[in-house]
């Protein structure tokens, strides 16, 4: 018979569980993974979910990423983590590469696809990177300048002036 431990009053927030899907997911496929992917599917089936948008997104944090989109989260994670800036080659919706250094704040799901969420410095904006579309990645020893999180919600629309 499993242990069981009690669920937490609080529940976890969204930026810890965009942290431990990341983590998860690129990870792989092996039974330490899968068991923890369980967990966090464990956390999301006591949240109230009756959003398509929602399910799909869930579905994506608990999936394992493809090993080459993984390994490339692995280095984006360090540099999230080191404060550094991170050098990506980056295909666009029309194939066009580019290679762009950015400050990373942090990482996000939306739907069906991973994004990179930072400070673009060939455009000098915020901008979100989709992990399918990272061609390459290379770790900087550049320190990354600090941004907050909660001004990086590239989903969420223009803010009114």
């Amino acid at each position: 018979m499993a242990n069981v431990i009690k669920p937490a009053t609080s529940p976890l927030t969204t930026a810890e569980i965009a942290a431990l899907a990341l983590s998860l997911a690129h990870l792989g496929s092996g039974p330490q993974a899968a068991t923890a992917r369980t967990g966090l599917r464990h956390t999301f089936a006591r949240m109230d979910l009756d959003d398509e948008i929602i399910a799909t997104t869930l579905t994506t944090l608990t999936e394992p990423m493809p090993g080459p989109i993984a390994d490339r989260a692995r280095t984006i994670a360090a540099a999230i983590t080191s404060r550094l800036v991170v050098r990506l080659h980056y295909r666009d919706v029309s194939g066009h590469v580019t290679v762009r250094a950015v400050d990373p704040v942090t990482c996000m799901v939306h739907r069906d696809h991973w994004y990179l969420v930072g400070m673009c410095r060939l455009r000098d904006a915020i901008r979100a990177f989709r992990f399918d579309r990272i061609v390459a990645t290379e770790p900087t020893f550049t320190p990354a300048r600090p941004h907050r999180a909660d001004g990086f919600l590239p989903f969420q629309g223009k803010r009114a002036a």
